[in-house]
Parts: C-alpha cells; structure tokens; sequence
C-alpha cells in the first residue's frame, strides 16, 4: 500500500502547489506571475521525484501511468489503482484550497484561451514531450536517477512558460479534472483528457523508434521487490 499513499500525497502536493500558485496569484493581482506559476510547477515535480520516485515511481499522472504500462513497463493491474490514488489526491488538495480559499470560481483550472482543437493540439503534443523525456531518464516505470528530477522538472516549467497562457498547460488529467470538478466548471475538461493521454501514449512507439525497448512488462512481484529497498531505508 505505501506505492498507492505515494501517488496520493504526491499528486496531492503537485496540486496543492500548482494550483495553489494559480488561486494566489488570483488573490494577490497578479504577484506570482505567469512565469512564477510555471517555475512552481516545474519545482515541485522535481521535488516529488526525488521524495518518492524510489517509492512508486511517482507518476503523479494517468497519463503517465497508462503510458508506462502500453510500453510495458508497468503492470497492467496496478493502473486503475494508481489512476484513483492521483485523482484522490488532486481531489483533496483542491478541496483543501476551496476552503482555504472561499468565493473563487477558479481553483486551478486549465481552459482553452483559443479553439477547443488548438489546445487539444497543443496537450497532445506537449504531454508527447514530456513522456518522451519520461521515459528516456527513467528506470521501469520509475522515474529515478540523479537528474531525474532535474530533466522532467525542466520540461514541465519551460512548457508551462510558452504554452501555459494558450492552453494551460496541463499534461496531467488529474491535473485538470480536480480543478474544474471543484470549481464547478466542466467545459473542455474532455481535452485535457483526451489530450495528454494520446500524447503520452504516441510517446511509447517514438521511444522505440530511437532506442530498442528492453523493458519487460514488470510482475507485482518484482515491482514490490524493486520498492521494498527503499522502504526499508
């Protein structure tokens, strides 16, 4: 179970962080910046990586997680499992800065600035990125390694910055899915749906065009057995 608590307190700081940068901003007029919000998004992805990347790979992300098992990394019976933990977490800390934060409309959501197709254009290939880097720095379906964090974390913070004002810059259906259920707001939420998880998955066969996959799909067994080191320390 500490994997599943993992992908909840992790997904839990990414939004409490991330959108919370977003709802300060709102109230302060404008003090963290654009560019403060996507610094802030990039930062605390590092950051979790590094605090429970040994632990659950920290994913953070169905995107990510559905794309780690299409390209075999991951099995397949963990997914669902991972996908309710991110999305009780994002849940919670949007709930969490609803009540921290009384009276706003917006919590973090991600909308459109232009076409529905253009931001949906831009999700796809955008989330394509970073798995692309996803996978190319991490072990399994583990993100982990030196600069791990630092590669990932730099990829979220430098898209947030061109592509953020367009389309907000999702790449994470848990990301937008708690703001907007929170908020009450549900147009468009079906792009960053659809988006970010065609993006990541078209990352899979990209990868294997460049490196060969020798990734074999992970047993619970052996995906337990590579955790329980870092559990023990």
């Amino acid at each position: 179970m500490q994997k599943y608590y993992a992908e909840i307190f992790g997904t839990f700081i990414l939004l409490f962080c991330g959108a919370g940068a977003i709802v300060t901003n709102q109230v302060s007029e404008g003090t963290v910046t654009h560019v403060g919000i996507a610094l802030v998004f990039g930062l605390v992805v590092t950051a979790i990586i590094y605090a429970i990347g040994e632990i659950s790979g920290a994913h953070i992300n169905p995107a990510v997680t559905i794309a780690f098992w299409v390209g075999k990394r991951f099995p397949g019976n963990q997914v669902l499992p991972y996908i309710i933990c991110q999305i009780i977490g994002a849940l919670a800390a949007c709930l969490l800065l609803k009540i921290t934060f009384p009276g706003l409309t917006n919590y973090g959501m991600t909308l459109p600035a232009g076409t529905e197709i253009q931001s949906l254009i831009l999700e796809a290939v955008l989330t394509w990125i970073l798995m692309f880097v996803v996978l190319c720095v991490s072990t399994g379906a583990k993100e982990t390694g030196i600069l791990a964090g630092v590669a990932i974390g730099a990829v979220i913070a430098l898209e947030a910055m061109f592509a953020g004002p367009i389309c907000g810059a999702s790449m994470n259906p848990a990301r937008s899915l708690a703001p907007a259920l929170v908020s009450g707001h549900l147009e468009s939420l079906w792009l960053y749906l659809i988006g970010p998880t065609a993006g990541a998955v078209l990352a899979v066969p990209s990868l294997w065009l460049v490196r060969n996959n020798t990734h074999e799909t992970e047993t619970d067994t052996e995906f337990d057995a590579e955790i329980e080191p870092a559990e023990a320390s």
